[in-house]
């Protein structure tokens, strides 16, 4: 089913009574087959039988990355593996991979909620759809083939990288619309200009972005560059992979959550208070459909903010807004908190420089130091030294006047930083552990 209208309009106290329903048969399940979670519940004095009310969800406990880690790669996994049809996992940056297993079931839930992504950005069955996103154990290429499929488009599965092979099938073949990380899709657009085949020329109506945080500055210049209209996505390896939040392309101004298959909270990173709607906070997610390993209360790290309210397209589900940064990539400079989104949001006032930028953080003796290296467009560039410092006084200026702090700024040449094919490294913290 593509659009579920049961589910992604229902009133919000039906939904609730569903959601609770849904949250006790997963207590149940990771009750009687995952001892750690066992553990977990008696702990927080929550037996087999779970809640009486959804509001009582902020007494189960949190499950965090660590939480998988120690239990690689399989110990958080309520079934054998001869019951699991799937394995994909994370890329391992900090340690150990983090696995997402998948029974049939959990396969065919996730593929419906891939399509409702897909098709709430207005791709219908006689598009073409171009996915660029990593394919593999990242569950981003795969997800979308996987969704795409469901509604009956045709697929492309290009997965990332040869960038210049990506325009000539965009061309050739067509292509309705695009999915891949917003970063990548700059390099897309930047190599198509280069080459004489502006992305604005072809056929290419929407694109759908994800796997990292990006700002509406980016948007405006990927939906600028590319003619297209940008829509955001969001998921995580640790509940299954893209599908639990989306934009439709009515309005683009929140991702809608499956509700059905994710309960979502926010709270204080640090009291772990549950916060209202409007606030910002850390968003908690509750996967209470999944078999092969269901997570309670995870912990993701991202700040962001819930809202609900009717949308323009008619969907009812709550929305999260736009992910301003994590509770594990804030940096703390001499004091002042800074997010890489805040930087990039304040870059695209500065009409002088291209969106690719790399955030260098260094020891200089007992003070921290933030490095900027941005590059300038070419003409900028060009026009030489003075021009140059001028640019790099304005930026540091403008943060300094915006953010409270001086920002060490380096102006480089055009194409001197290294493209993205997928997630973007926009962050080197250099300081001693």
């Amino acid at each position: 089913m593509v659009w579920n209208k049961e589910f992604e309009c229902m009133s919000p106290e039906d939904l609730q009574r569903f959601q609770l329903k849904k949250l006790n048969e997963t207590i149940l399940w990771l009750y009687e087959l995952v001892p750690p979670y066992r553990k977990k519940l008696e702990e927080a004095s929550i037996r087999s039988e779970g809640i009486k009310r959804l509001e009582q969800l902020q007494e189960l406990p949190f499950t965090v990355k660590g939480d998988l880690m120690e239990n690689y790669p399989f110990g958080l996994c309520a079934l054998p593996l001869k019951d699991v049809v799937r394995v994909h996992a994370s890329s391992g940056t900090t340690g150990k991979p983090i696995t997402g297993p998948y029974t049939a079931r959990d396969m065919d839930h996730w593929t419906e909620c891939m399509a409702r992504v897909i098709w709430a950005a207005g791709v219908r069955e006689d598009d073409i759809f171009q996915n660029a996103f990593g394919h593999g154990l990242f569950t981003g290429g795969m997800g979308f083939h996987q969704g795409a499929t469901r509604i009956g488009c045709t697929v492309v599965p290009t997965s990332s990288g040869m960038t210049e092979r990506q325009i000539l099938l965009m061309k050739d073949f067509g292509a309705d619309a695009l999915g891949c990380t917003p970063s990548y899709a700059l390099t897309i657009a930047e190599r198509a200009e280069e080459i004489g085949m502006p992305i604005k020329d072809l056929k290419l109506r929407v694109g759908l972005f994800g796997a990292e945080p990006w700002t509406n500055a980016m948007r405006s210049e990927i939906e600028e560059r590319m003619g297209i209209k940008a829509t955001n996505n969001y998921g995580l390896t640790e509940l299954g992979g893209p599908g639990t939040g989306f934009e439709c392309i009515e309005a683009r101004d929140g991702m809608h959550i499956n509700e059905d298959h994710f309960i979502a909270e926010i709270i204080d990173p640090l009291t772990h208070k549950v916060l209202a709607l409007g606030e910002t906070g850390e968003l908690v997610l509750t996967a209470v459909q999944r078999r092969a390993m269901p997570l309670l209360r995870f912990r993701t790290k991202d700040i962001t903010s819930l809202t609900r309210e009717k949308c323009a397209c008619g969907r009812t589900l709550v929305k999260m807004g736009r992910i301003v940064g994590r509770t594990d990539d804030m940096l703390i400079i001499n004091g002042v908190n800074v997010f890489p989104s805040q930087i990039e949001s304040l870059l695209k006032d500065i009409p002088e420089v291209e969106m690719q930028y790399l955030l260098v953080v260094r020891k200089k003796k007992h003070l921290d130091e933030l490095s900027l290296r941005v590059e300038a467009r070419k003409e900028v560039y060009e026009a030489g030294r003075e021009k140059i410092a001028w640019v790099e006084r304005k930026i540091d200026n403008h943060i300094k006047g915006i953010m409270g702090i001086h920002v060490v700024v380096e102006l480089a040449a055009p194409k001197a930083l290294k493209r993205s094919e997928g997630k973007a490294v926009r962050v080197i913290d250099e300081r001693p552990k």
